[in-house]
């Protein structure tokens, strides 16, 4: 039961991040009556400090978590799976250089070194998602360089590179294939850290820019009214939570579903 509100939470974000363009929405229509208005029947989440609607401009806080999550899990994973799995298949100096270069990333604190590098690169949705990136390849290719170094003396891999199959080939059709199932967890808890990530940083001012809406950014705004209008922070916040709490659901129930370490995949019943 937790598990199916969980995907209707996610399937609701999804949808509302993919459509709210096509929606009749005005997030930055300010309207001077109705400042810190109270949520009623006229504005369900109530106005903000300039009495624009928070629901619309939650709405589209929505889809830039959404893109933004959906960019930086793609391509950490891209670049992460690429570089661990290809250091690990040669070995040798590109390995030894990978694991140098993971060990110094490794070494800072990631939300920490996000905000540096977007401090460096400055506010903006596109150093955002650039900063993301850098910071969380680091964990797929380790990962994935891990997998690999576990299955490529199996036989089937042994005998593909006898019968003298490149080796792209064989980590496309004989690797990637097993080692997918651990990948695509880690991804999914990549995508609530993400979010997180995200909303930390536009609520410290190097993410979303005004007057672009944020759910970090809606939370830093809204901190100031907490005694006079906490509808301003709780709306945001209660969006954040269940987003990344499915998030978080989904992937502990993916990653028993995807059972490597028992060789059954079994499938468990409610």
């Amino acid at each position: 039961m937790i598990q199916r509100l969980a995907m209707l939470v996610l399937v609701a974000w999804a949808l509302v991040a993919l459509g709210a363009r096509w929606l009749p929405l005005q997030p930055d229509h300010m309207a001077l009556p109705h400042i810190l208005e109270a949520p009623d029947r006229e504005l369900w989440l109530g106005a903000d400090d300039l009495g624009r609607p928070v629901l619309d401009r939650l709405l589209i806080g929505a889809g830039v978590s959404f893109r933004v999550a959906v960019w930086v899990v793609g391509l950490s994973l891209l670049v992460g799976v690429l570089a661990g799995s290809a250091a690990a298949w040669y070995g040798g100096l590109p390995e030894r250089l990978l694991v140098l270069v993971m060990d110094v990333f490794m070494a800072f604190p990631g939300i920490l070194l996000a905000i540096a590098l977007a401090g460096l690169l400055g506010p903006g949705i596109d150093n955002l998602v650039f900063a993301l990136t850098l910071v969380g390849w680091v964990g797929y290719a380790r990962l994935a360089r891990a997998q690999v170094l576990s299955v490529k003396e199996r036989e089937h891999v042994q005998a593909a590179r006898a019968l003298g199959t490149p080796s792209l080939r064989i980590i496309g059709r004989h690797l990637l294939p097993l080692i997918s199932a651990p990948l695509v967890v880690e991804a999914t808890f990549g995508v609530a850290a993400v979010v997180i990530a995200e909303s930390g940083l536009s609520f410290l001012g190097l993410g979303v820019q005004p007057p672009d809406a944020s759910w970090g950014s809606m939370i830093r705004d809204g901190v100031r009214y907490m005694l006079v209008a906490p509808h301003l922070v709780l709306a945001p916040g209660a969006a954040l939570l269940l987003v990344v709490l499915s998030v978080n659901l989904l992937g502990d129930r993916l990653r028993d579903w995807l059972d490597v370490r028992s060789g059954t995949r079994e499938r468990r019943t409610e």
